[in-house]
């Protein structure tokens, strides 16, 4: 196991910057996801660390050594891709073992390896079959004990998931959090998936245009985002933002009246389970325009002082569209951010 330093990584692409002095430090065992949306420079990001690119400018440091100008093979690591990327050629068992017999392993301990890491994702009913005999799940979990077989000191996977239905997503997510876990190995995983993000990693990289936007733990990344961007990434209805003026040191919206951090243009942050139904008079009207029964619950998004708005209510309530409804937000959910950089501040909430 080894702990990952990325000392001021900046990578282009002719005129093109994807990567801007990225800093970034991940603990030993630790499991990283670095999320965003597409080109944002994630993958890239794991490319640097794997050896795949080579970075412009800065330094990749593994368990204290700097790697930076080293080959791929020569950085003790291992990486699992989205498209499985198992040999069709071989059986499971040979494919499990491929990464040691190349590396000159005795054949004890490639046998001891392979099956620890079969028992690990439950392949072992499987060993002595073809890829083309087993589902796309069993595949990716040949992936996976194929680059834990070898033991490597830091794991990189690049959106492993991502081909997989959803059900069977749901599925290895949960497997795979528990195999990381018992092997203790440091992950770095990438993913535009916040769901992914949220569920298995102990800290989540949000990435926008090569940048780090934010570091920290997925409950602090949901609940306290420091951009307006990340507190529309993460989160499922995103965080809605209302563009108000405040006057006075105070916002006002409907029956409510709201600290304000400062006079002038400021973005009121507000999730949409962080809101409560309220008769007439006591919060602020919602306009229905669309209701989705979800099962566990109802998503109505509605339009509020000129912005649209996604509300989470109980199951059982279904208003009509055209329908006015009353929102309060939840003591203490409010957030706040700068009209101009889209940085979070941080007033009294209400």
């Amino acid at each position: 196991m080894a702990e990952i330093v990325i000392d001021g990584i900046r990578k282009a692409f002719g005129a093109v910057v994807a990567l801007e002095r990225v800093e970034l430090r991940v603990a030993d065992g630790e499991f990283l996801a670095l999320l965003g949306p597409s080109g944002c420079g994630k993958t890239t990001l794991l490319r640097v660390i794997a050896g795949l690119e080579s970075q412009s400018e800065g330094r990749v440091l593994i368990g204290g050594r700097d790697v930076s100008r080293l080959p791929p093979r020569a950085r003790g690591l291992a990486m699992v891709f989205q498209n499985y990327a198992v040999f069709p050629h071989m059986t499971v068992r040979d494919n499990v073992a491929f990464g040691l017999r190349m590396a000159g392993a005795e054949a004890a301990r490639t046998d001891r390896q392979v099956r620890r890491a079969s028992e690990l994702l439950h392949i072992e009913p499987y060993l002595d079959r073809y890829p083309s005999q087993l589902s796309g799940g069993q595949r990716q979990r040949v992936a996976v004990a194929r680059a834990l077989a070898v033991e490597p000191s830091v794991l990189l996977m690049d959106e492993p998931l991502s081909n997989l239905d959803a059900l069977l997503r749901l599925e290895m997510r949960a497997e795979l959090k528990s195999v990381l876990r018992a092997a203790g190995t440091t992950t770095i995983y990438v993913t535009h998936d916040q769901t992914e993000a949220m569920g298995l990693a102990d800290r989540i990289a949000v990435l926008q245009d090569g940048r780090i936007q934010q570091l920290d733990r997925p409950a602090t990344i949901y609940s306290h985002p420091a951009t307006r961007f990340v507190g529309g990434f993460v989160g499922s209805p995103p965080m809605n933002f209302l563009e108000l003026a405040a006057a006075g040191g105070a916002v006002r919206l409907g029956a409510l009246t709201f600290p304000a951090p400062a006079d002038g243009p400021i973005v009121l942050g507000l999730r949409g389970e962080d809101i409560e139904e309220v008769t007439a008079g006591a919060g602020f009207p919602l306009a229905v325009l669309v209701v989705e029964p979800m099962g566990s619950h109802t998503l109505v998004t509605g339009q509020v002082a000129g912005h649209r708005m996604r509300v989470v209510l109980p199951s059982e309530r279904l208003p009509a569209p055209g329908e006015d409804i009353h929102l309060r937000p939840l003591p203490g959910r409010l957030r706040w951010m700068d009209a101009a950089s889209g940085a979070a501040i941080n007033p009294p909430n209400p």
